[in-house]
């Protein structure tokens, strides 16, 4: 066990509130809608749980538990992270991109996923940075994120019954100028989610 991971156990009080906790890229309705016509057909075929597109999101980093008392504190390591990404934009600045023009199903985790091609070098560049710097950031604070390589891609199903071969999708482009703090809930019908705060603006979205 890593000093960090030792550090983040102590601080963990048997039986108190947890939150399970991931950093997300959360675009718009208008660009999560986009994807539906682009992979409908193909992921409908797999048999799987589709992912509502309310629910659309490219996970930058995953946090697993998070004691709900340490929140404020891993809001602010966010808040110092996202003025180092997007500081210095204004309304002249031309916003990363991701563009998803893939299709992929992936066997170890049973999901179907729209993922970026080669031509998407810039925008992925930023995007894994701010990925690495989030997982840097909460780990030297005693955090527990997922330390996998960051792979930009959307989950559109889970649980995939009929694995489908990889294929070229019309291409849809996700701009970012922000990140989001997510909460994770795991209900009957699937997994819930809920935003808890945008960075940089710091505003809630419902």
């Amino acid at each position: 066990m890593t000093q960090f991971k030792a550090e983040a156990r102590e601080r963990e009080r048997p039986g108190e509130p947890v939150r399970r906790l991931f950093f997300a890229l959360w675009p718009d309705a208008v660009l999560r809608a986009a994807l539906a016509p682009a992979t409908h057909k193909a992921v409908s075929a797999c048999g799987g749980r589709l992912v509502p597109a309310q629910s659309l999101h490219a996970t930058l980093a995953f946090l697993g538990s998070v004691p709900e008392r340490r929140l404020a504190e891993l809001q602010v390591i966010a808040g110092r992270v996202a003025a180092a990404f997007f500081g210095g934009m204004d309304a002249n600045s031309v916003p990363p991109q991701l563009i998803f023009d893939r299709l992929e199903h992936w066997r170890k985790p049973q999901i179907i996923c729209a993922t970026v091609g080669a031509e998407c070098g810039e925008g992925v560049a930023v995007a894994g940075s701010l990925a690495e710097a989030l997982k840097g950031e909460t780990t030297a604070a005693g955090f527990i994120p997922d330390l996998n390589k960051f792979r930009p891609h959307v989950t559109l199903a889970r649980r995939v019954l009929h694995p489908i071969p990889a294929m070229d999708i019309d291409p849809v482009v996700w701009s970012f100028t922000e990140f989001v703090l997510v909460e994770s809930r795991t209900e009957p019908g699937g997994a819930v989610y809920r935003v808890l705060k945008s960075f940089p603006s710091g505003d809630p979205q419902p």
